[in-house]
């Protein structure tokens, strides 16, 4: 096993640094200082050829002016915030406004847009980083000073463990996921449309105006939200569901994950590359970059389309600050917050 550390570009006076894990096995990954950004994952298709399975840009600059969420880290609070803002203890609190009304994925400056430190993990069969950032009091409108851990750890079990650890002194509100856009034909030769995707799921987060949560979920039964035995990803592009139709023909919604730990696995056929997804989180977002073919920015060497990759991410249930009735992302002095997600690479 190999870790390398190389300088990535600078961002105010501040040089921002790679890390590329490669394991046993042919699996590589570069993970970023950057917003703990997941830069590129190398894995071989079913012939041996390796070829990167996830959206990414070049250079910092990439980042810093294009669509910021590539691989990045999400935080303090994954999804939207109704309002840009909510109440702990009788205190409203004042979130940064940055789409429409509404906040999301943390902010103008979430954790996607600052630079993290970092340490080298080097372990019997694995190597990683461990990448900490202290997000202060009144950040973006949070209270409270956060102190949150990211750790990443590749192992020779083909296995990319994503762990996230957080501390705060006054009680606020943390809910984490990594935003990787994946595509397993290798290097986006194809879109995801004819990826088969399979989740445990049987209910979905209702989605209304400005695709905020509305509280309520629907079963999947007989539409194309049931992937419980597996379904193509094209199926909800072409799905007259209200709710495929809402996010611009696709998917950009919350599937609800059983207690018991049970697998998510999303296949590319042609390639014969495998990714399954472990996790104790009480959800998974899955996006399907439905309008990504507007964007004029260049991404991993092509111009953007439609259906270019898709989004599982991991995470607390969205907006669950202004609906009691899902798992609590309230965070108080003294306690930790604690999120562990695995991707294998088959």
């Amino acid at each position: 096993m190999e870790i390398k550390k190389a300088l990535f570009g600078e961002l105010e006076g501040r040089p921002v640094h790679a890390y590329e894990l490669k394991n046993d096995c042919g699996v590589s990954v570069t993970v970023l200082e950057y917003g703990c950004i997941i830069n590129k994952i190398i894995v071989p298709d079913k012939n041996g050829k390796p070829e990167n399975i996830v959206l990414g840009y070049d250079n910092l600059d990439g980042y810093l002016h294009g669509v910021p969420y590539f691989g990045a880290i999400i935080g303090r609070i994954a999804g939207r915030i109704a309002g840009a803002s909510f109440e702990l203890d009788g205190k409203t609190y004042k979130l940064s406004a940055n789409e429409n009304r509404n906040h999301l994925h943390g902010g103008f400056k979430g954790f996607n847009a600052v630079i993290w430190d970092s340490t080298p993990i080097e372990q019997d069969g694995a190597v990683g980083v461990k990448f900490t950032y202290t997000s202060p009091d009144g950040e973006e409108g949070y209270p409270g000073n956060l102190d949150a851990t990211v750790t990443y750890l590749l192992t020779n079990e083909q296995e990319l463990k994503l762990s996230y650890q957080a501390h705060t002194d006054k009680k606020t509100i943390v809910n984490m996921t990594n935003h990787a856009y994946f595509n397993l034909s290798g290097d986006m030769k194809r879109d995801v449309r004819g990826h088969k995707l399979q989740i445990p799921s049987n209910r979905v987060l209702e989605l209304g105006q400005e695709t905020l949560p509305t509280g309520k979920t629907f079963d999947v039964t007989g539409t194309a939200f049931d992937f419980r035995n597996g379904r193509k990803i094209k199926d909800g592009t072409v799905s007259d569901h209200p709710q495929n139709v809402l996010v611009g023909n696709g998917y950009d919604h919350a599937f609800l994950l059983p207690e018991t730990e049970k697998p998510i696995r999303l296949k590319d056929e042609e390639s014969g590359r495998v990714l399954t997804v472990e996790t104790d989180q009480p959800c998974v977002v899955v996006y399907t970059c439905n309008t990504m073919g507007n964007d004029t920015y260049e991404i991993c060497g092509r111009k953007p389309s439609d259906y270019l990759a898709v989004c599982l991410e991991t995470q607390g249930v969205p907006d669950a600050i202004h609906h009691p009735e899902y798992p609590s992302v309230i965070l108080e002095p003294g306690e930790t917050y604690r999120a562990h997600t695995k991707w294998i690479f088959g």
